[in-house]
């Protein structure tokens, strides 16, 4: 196995762009400098989930997930730190170049990028099957043409076909090198009690389903024979929950995104057929209930869903509930209704792209339209009308938009021919009654998992208590820190050199008042820690200001190269501001005072540029880094959950967080001395506490401890007098 070399790492790194990345699986909008969009790790309806075009990260402020384009596609697919980096190399057509895995690489290597590997060759095997071979061919190849499925289509969705042989593909993968356990924990293979093997989808034409990163999570197989199940499908396993994927969505996301709309069918085919006809903004439920995973997914490409039903009223009916989880997840739900005897595929297979359209355009009807006809298709009774409108009232109910809602009681109202106020109260009624379930629901949860801590206390609970209040001792062994004391003041310190490591906090200067050099913010902050020989005693913390320390060997050559590029920009900048001057026509008192201003904002762009570049340099790096714990930290510590919008600040200068470095660096070292002066003074109080408490006590040890501690106190105090003023260190 190989791994990617550090050059391209960097290359693909310098290129993802994270608002193109998140684009591929969460619909944006603007808002000030960033961008907001429904979190795509969690349920919500209100956008949380911000980008940042200019830190180049994302973050979630209600789930807390996010970060750097690789952060963001690890989570999103679950892969790991190489797969996340080659995704983003496939995306931005970036060559990779790999060397040679260590054992040690090798044995990292994620059970969940084995099952992966495993279903892509499958995928393969199967398409070689439906072009390479006879039975492939005058099987698999002849139904889908005979359904009307054309060449284009079947390789743009990869359809392949499973030869009648018992253990083909299995046999075929042992011989590549793939390992037994995969074949049978991605369900394509299945042994038997007798320790037999075979191909779960044989004889079948097959519908590989991709995640929407692209990789292969499972597979559909249908049978072509009559005396079988249909349909087979690939069990639940680590790579793939069912609930969570719609086929198609792969092939569809660009298309929802650009036309802000998602079409839902049933089936494969529905899917494949309306492509094939040009509408690619369908996705399919693939013959299951929705969930509300499924509904999650659809929320974060678009708000506006269209459902397509064949003429089958009692499969309709059965499938309402859909319509109603839609509604509750805040999306807005059109309904179409194709002709007796017609599903979409077989629609799609009889009309052009232009008439496809113009039908789903023309037919499109809400949600109320269409649950009054379906339901009172073929009832005269009045009971059954009732039960229609409490149906239809209880769909109303879910809706979480107020506005919306009145809107629909409204329209209720007049189309049922029933008082406003009424259909008002009724539906009031069932959000108070749904409120209520919901209530008890998650108190029966909350009692169930009460149940379950007392009965058997999780191991990594005991672990993270014992972490909390673990007590470290100093090099000298007398002094001790808590852990969990510290840590927000840690973490204050060390979110000033990931936001501005490299940023100039003062000018050094000796004696005769000549500057020796300028003190970077990390040089600081490294200096008054060793000065009082601290380090940070949260572990993980440590490992990230280390790992920040060690960039700064590589400051040098980076700036090098960053002033070159910026010099040149400057340049090119001055070079066409002078061109436009020249063809301007104006007089040359005119030229000459609009040259110095020219030359005076490209000297402004300029030393702005350079800021950015070094306030950057540390968190660039961090937020991407293969560490996990380092990667976490960072993109934490980086992130800002408010930012002054553009209008906000056009018309005044508001001292920002880099103006006041040299205020909130120094107050923050001062903060993290006075907490452990106070942990240590908390230690020595239980330790002559635990002197007097045998008797008769050792009334030297007490003196002693009382000395240190009026020490300690007497350092506080100093400590004070500064944290109760401004600081101040002035750039000369």
């Amino acid at each position: 196995m190989k791994i990617i070399e550090k050059e391209t790492v960097q290359r693909i790194l310098d290129t993802a762009d994270i608002v193109d990345v998140v684009s591929d699986f969460v619909h944006l909008k603007r808002r000030g400098a960033n961008y907001m969009g429904l979190c795509p790790f969690h349920n919500e309806r209100t956008p949380s989930f911000s980008v940042s075009k200019s830190k180049n990260i994302c973050k979630c402020f209600s789930c807390g997930k996010g970060g750097s384009p690789v952060n963001f596609i690890m989570q999103l697919e679950q892969l790991s730190y190489n797969e996340a980096l080659r995704y983003l190399a496939k995306k931005y057509n970036i060559e990779i170049k790999e060397r040679e895995q260590t054992d040690q690489e090798r044995e990292l290597e994620s059970e969940r990028e084995s099952m992966f590997a495993v279903n892509e060759y499958a995928m393969q095997h199967f398409e070689r099957n439906i072009h390479d071979t006879p039975d492939g061919r005058n099987i698999g190849l002849a139904y889908f043409l005979e359904r009307g499925i054309n060449e284009a289509s079947i390789k743009k969705f990869h359809l392949g076909y499973a030869l009648e042989k018992s253990n083909d593909l299995y046999e075929n993968a042992l011989k590549k090198g793939f390992k037994d356990k995969y074949l049978l924990d991605t369900g394509l293979c299945i042994k038997t009690d007798s320790g037999r093997v075979y191909d779960r989808f044989k004889g079948r034409v097959i519908y590989p389903v991709f995640a929407v990163s692209g990789k292969v999570v499972a597979f559909g197989g249908r049978t072509l024979k009559k005396d079988v199940a249909k349909y087979v499908n690939s069990p639940e396993s680590l790579i793939y929950h069912k609930s969570s994927q719609l086929y198609g969505m792969y092939q569809a996301k660009s298309a929802i995104v650009r036309q802000d709309k998602c079409i839902l069918v049933e089936g494969y085919m529905d899917v494949i057929s309306m492509h094939q006809s040009g509408i690619e903004n369908v996705v399919a439920s693939s013959g299951t209930s929705l969930t509300e995973g499924q509904i999650r997914m659809i929320h974060r490409f678009t708000e506006n869903v269209t459902v397509i039903y064949d003429g089958d009223a009692a499969g309709i009916k059965a499938s309402l509930r859909g319509i109603d989880m839609l509604l509750a997840e805040g999306l807005d739900i059109k309904v179409v209704l194709l002709p007796d005897g017609d599903d979409p595929d077989s629609f799609a297979q009889k009309h052009t792209s232009s008439e496809l359209e113009n039908y789903i355009k023309e037919h499109e009807d809400d949600f109320i339209r269409f649950k009054t006809e379906i339901l009172l298709k073929g009832e005269n009774d009045p009971l059954a009308r009732s039960r229609m409108v409490n149906d239809i009232i209880r769909s109303i109910a879910v809706i979480p938009d107020q506005v919306k809602r009145n809107i629909y009681i409204k329209d209720c109202s007049r189309r049922l021919d029933i008082d406003e106020l009424v259909v008002s109260r009724q539906v009031a009624l069932q959000i108070k009654t749904i409120a209520e379930n919901e209530y008890d629901r998650k108190q029966k949860e909350r009692a169930r998992q009460t149940i379950a801590d007392i009965e058997q206390p999780q191991e990594s609970e005991v672990v993270n208590e014992e972490a909390n209040n673990l007590v470290i001792g100093s090099a000298s062994g007398s002094e001790q820190y808590n852990v969990r004391i510290l840590r927000p003041y840690e973490s204050a310190i060390l979110k000033y050199v990931i936001r501005y490591g490299m940023v100039t906090l003062c000018e050094e200067y000796d004696e005769d008042g000549s500057p020796l050099q300028s003190v970077k913010v990390i040089d600081y902050i490294d200096y008054e820690l060793k000065r009082e020989e601290f380090e940070f005693v949260n572990k993980d913390l440590k490992r990230t200001f280390d790992e920040a320390l060690r960039l700064c060997s590589d400051w040098e050559t980076e700036r090098i190269a960053i002033e070159e590029r910026l010099a040149g920009e400057r340049s090119d900048y001055i070079s066409a501001g002078e061109e436009e001057l020249r063809n301007s026509g104006l007089e040359i008192a005119s030229i000459e005072r609009k040259e110095k201003e020219l030359i005076a904002s490209a000297d402004e762009k300029y030393f702005a540029d350079r800021r950015k570049a070094e306030s950057m340099f540390v968190e660039k790096i961090l937020i991407s880094h293969p560490d996990d714990a380092v990667r976490n930290i960072a993109i934490e510590l980086a992130s800002e959950k408010h930012v002054l919008s553009k209008v906000h600040t056009r018309f005044m200068k508001v001292e920002t967080e880099e103006d006041r470095l040299q205020e909130l660096v120094p107050r923050a070292i001062y903060e993290y001395k006075d907490a452990i002066l106070g942990c240590q003074i908390k230690a020595i109080q239980k330790e002559m506490a635990a002197i007097a408490a045998v008797m008769p006590y050792d009334g030297e040890k007490v003196m002693n401890a009382m000395k240190h501690l009026t020490e300690l106190h007497t350092l506080r105090s100093e400590i004070a007098k500064f944290l109760g003023e401004r600081i101040l260190y002035p750039r000369k």
